[in-house]
């Protein structure tokens, strides 16, 4: 079991998060450059880091259960047009990069901070009724078994009028807080 995550692994996950969040706010979008990347590299540290010398380490085993875990979450999340392929990508790096049992503590921590902010924004816009009529029919396609975008396009997070947070920014507040935490508890 690890404990603790490694400096070169904290770092890594910083600049990874930071990056990816300035650009999700910039251009909507994270890129492949970063992503796929930084899975590998993620993938590579639990090796190194974790009992160089085996063929398959426990930090390798955590990783891997971290990317699937991270698919397994967001990609029917994807087909449903409620998460961008990029925030699928980044979480799936992620998961890489700390292993599952820290990659659902940041993926809960990002959920938080994500209603949070949504809740904020949707008050701030005057948006209360509209959210509570697409919270309706969200749920009622879902409970029978349709995406809910094929009908409403505002519900279609690819679509220039969908009302929506930047994901890549959200997860980057949820490992900043995670680290935060992270630095704070004891061994």
């Amino acid at each position: 079991m690890l404990e603790r995550l490694a400096p070169a692994t904290q770092i890594v996950l910083a600049l990874i998060v930071l990056i990816a969040g300035y650009y999700d706010i910039r251009w909507r979008r994270i890129p492949n450059w970063l992503t796929l990347p930084s899975l590998v590299i993620g993938l590579a540290l639990n090796y190194f880091l974790y009992g160089l010398g085996t063929y398959f380490t426990p930090g390798l085993a955590s990783a891997f259960i971290g990317v699937l875990l991270a698919l397994v979450l967001n990609v029917p999340l994807y087909a449903l047009h409620a998460r961008g392929a990029g925030d699928v990508k980044l979480l799936a790096a992620l998961g890489a990069l700390i292993g599952w049992r820290d990659w659902l503590a940041i993926f809960i921590l990002s959920s938080i901070i994500g209603g949070v902010l949504a809740v904020v924004l949707m008050l701030a816009k005057g948006r209360f009724k509209k959210t509570l009529w697409n919270t309706g029919y969200l749920i009622t396609e879902l409970s029978h078994f349709r995406a809910p975008h094929l009908q409403y396009e505002e519900l279609d997070v690819n679509s220039s009028i969908a009302f929506r947070l930047p994901q890549g920014a959200v997860i980057a507040l949820g490992c900043c807080a995670f680290l935060g935490f992270h630095a704070l508890w004891p061994k």
